[in-house]
């Protein structure tokens, strides 16, 4: 146990030293080549991001847009979440699952979007209170699938 805490304070201290570091080897870069610096610590100084300021937030809302309508589909997907989720508006779930798209990682996203599927658990929580096994492999599979045709409509169109 002292071992363990003693270790977690070295690397604790190790992160943090590496941290001071890094400042200050950007406060020297800045000292040294003034505004040039920003090129070696940014890849897209000169491009056009000003000019795209907020495009993220329409392609997020034309996003929620196409997964709403795809949720209206007859895909059989669409019509598994829809039953699964019967009085849940579709807007609604489609805001919910681009939150899942957002996470970093895959296994993230799929409990995710399972979260979703099981209603009224927010993204990121865990759902403990499920009834039996089969359902939740069955609410996996599902996720696994709707995740598939998000990314699908994600490629397609953004």
């Amino acid at each position: 146990m002292v071992q363990e805490k003693q270790s977690d304070r070295q690397q604790r201290l190790d992160n943090f030293l590496q941290a001071v570091e890094a400042a200050q080897k950007v406060q020297d870069d800045i000292m040294k080549y003034g505004l040039e610096a920003a090129h070696l610590y940014c890849d897209d100084v000169d491009g056009d991001w000003l000019e795209t300021w907020g495009e993220d937030e329409n392609r997020q809302q034309s996003f929620v847009e196409l997964v709403t309508n795809f949720l209206q589909s007859d895909d059989l997907v669409a019509v598994r979440v829809r039953k699964q989720l019967k009085d849940k508006s579709l807007q609604g779930i489609a805001v919910e699952l681009e939150r899942c798209l957002r996470l970093s990682k895959e296994e993230e996203r799929i409990f995710g979007v399972k979260n979703v599927l099981v209603g009224s658990v927010a993204v990121g929580e865990s759902n403990c209170g499920t009834s039996d096994e089969f359902d939740e492999i069955e609410l996996l599979d599902l996720a696994e699938e709707l995740l598939d045709k998000l990314s699908e409509i994600f490629d397609q169109n953004i």
